[in-house]
């Protein structure tokens, strides 16, 4: 109770408080706006927070990656277009509803499933702290670097069809970790002799590139455009009233965001899939899915939303993020020397516990504020997109310079955003570069610690925890390449079939 108290006085104090504020309102508007999303406004903002105390830069941060999903499911429901990428499911129910007349409901469940989720996952995530609290500890070198290799192995499984692209882009993600001075001895690797190499290919410079410069480079161009809405009519707050008819749907979506955003590399989507699935098989109008369900709206919400608190659970206790936005708030630990991992749980609990309640807040805080703002937001949705396109772009190379006042990384930053323009032409992940970078990072170091006392590989299992971290890694790569051979099975029925009806036509 000591430590819950005070991670209470932690939360209490002014600049965290008005830090959580400007962060819980500014991602509900980032992720009101098309084409922005909660990773272009976190990269964007992260050179700024380098500047603040740990806790004052996170929950700024964690503000916006919570409530950026409640912002983005005000034009999924209205427009037809998802805010951020994990709204997309929301526009199957949700924007059948408003053309049907129910835009008030869409939006009240929305918002009412989201908080719901968020709500029940930071509780459970309170709750399990002190078994997380007795468990870190036994995670040692080997343990950490197992867990990080599952890490990318899992990133690298959830992009199913893309598996060889994800696997590639997560290798050139660890190749680019490993340029600069090496941790041990400090000599030169892959520099070639370029004085601007030296320091290594800055985390933030990469992250700027591939996610904020990208999209303002995708949005430059795109034909001119400001979407049409109308304004809401009617009470928020006896819509939002509505989601407790679903407590069912919503508790088991949190459920499932909660499972989902603990595993590295599956997040949000996998989430909202398994919860969107449970209830149209429970449902008892399972042909209303995607033509304007309640019931499908509020799995989808209060899945994804229940993901973020979820997500800290791997980067807190074990220092490993989980996707591209908690790989960004780590750096904002190392930066101030406070390193996430067993040592945290031990010697600021508190610390954790600020975080989790901070999270708590900002969904008071949001749904408190989309009481009274969401004819407010229409407007923001109506932002011409070459004029953010600029925007973003210039506070993108501002951020950069910002960092070590080099116009080295602004280049670095510009090429990255060429690399990413690319990528999101070709539909091809970017995700799996970032986590290169953090968790080939974390590899390397954990490794070298582990060799002293390694001295064949079982060493490496020969604890119950690393021999369980192995044994998951093996599985999946099996389970894997098991999946991918019985889908080909499966096609040479219908292969030859359409071959042997191809040679009776030509008869």
């Amino acid at each position: 109770m000591d430590t819950f108290l005070s991670g209470v006085e932690l939360l209490a104090r002014f600049d965290v408080a008005f830090a959580l504020l400007i962060g819980s309102v500014g991602g509900v508007i980032i992720g009101a706006i098309p084409g922005v999303g909660p990773a272009v406004a976190i990269a964007i903002l992260l050179p700024a927070t380098f500047s603040m105390e740990p806790l004052v830069g996170l929950t700024m941060l964690l503000g916006i990656y919570g409530s950026s999903m409640f912002g983005g499911a005000l034009p999924a429901n209205l427009i037809n277009t998802p805010g951020t990428a994990v709204n997309a499911l929301t526009t199957y129910d949700g924007h059948p509803m408003t053309k049907s007349g129910q835009a008030l409901k869409a939006l009240g469940l929305a918002y009412g499933a989201s908080f719901l989720g968020g709500i029940i996952s930071i509780v459970v995530l309170i709750l399990f702290s002190p078994v997380l609290a007795k468990i870190a500890p036994m995670f040692g070198s080997r343990e950490i670097f197992l867990a990080a290799l599952l890490g990318i192995v899992l990133v690298i499984i959830a992009h199913r069809g893309q598996t060889f692209a994800a696997g590639m882009l997560a290798a050139f993600g660890i190749f680019l970790g490993t340029i600069g001075l090496e941790p041990v001895k400090y000599t030169q690797r892959f520099t070639f002799g370029q004085e601007w190499l030296a320091s290594g290919v800055n985390l933030i410079v990469v992250v700027l590139g591939l996610f904020a410069i990208s999209q303002a480079f995708v949005l430059l161009n795109e034909p001119e455009s400001a979407p049409k809405t109308q304004r809401i009519q009617g009470s928020m707050w006896s819509a939002l009233k509505e989601v407790l008819r679903y407590k069912r749907i919503a508790s088991v979506g949190a459920g499932f965001g909660v499972l989902m955003g603990m595993i590295p590399g599956v997040g949000e989507f996998t989430a909202q899939f398994l919860s969107y699935t449970y209830a149209q098989k429970t449902s008892k109008d399972p042909d209303l899915f995607g033509k304007g369900s309640p019931e499908g709206l509020v799995a989808s919400e209060s899945a994804n939303n229940a993901v973020p608190a979820a997500a800290m659970i791997p980067l807190l206790a074990l220092g490993i993020p989980g996707e591209a936005l908690t790989a960004m708030m780590l750096s904002v630990f190392y930066v101030h020397n406070v390193i996430p991992g067993p040592a945290l749980f031990q010697n600021k609990l508190d610390f954790v516990y600020a975080l989790y309640m901070a999270m708590i807040a900002l969904n008071v805080i949001v749904i408190v504020f989309m009481l009274f703002s969401s004819n407010l937001l229409i407007r923001i949705i109506r932002i011409p997109t070459r004029f953010l396109g600029v925007m973003i772009l210039t506070l993108s190379f501002v951020g950069v310079y910002s960092l070590r006042n080099s116009a080295s990384d602004c280049a670095i930053a510009a090429g990255f955003g060429i690399i990413g323009l690319i990528l999101k032409r070709q539909n091809l992940p970017i995700v799996p570069i970032i986590l290169g970078i953090v968790l080939g990072g974390i590899m390397e170091v954990k490794l070298r610690s582990a060799m002293a006392r390694v001295k064949t590989p079982l060493d490496f299992v020969d604890r119950p925890i690393s021999a369980l971290i192995a044994a998951a890694i093996v599985l999946l790569i099996v389970m894997h390449f098991w999946g991918i051979i019985r889908e080909r099975r499966s096609r040479e029925p219908e292969m030859s079939h359409d071959h042997d009806v191809h040679d009776s036509q030509m008869r």
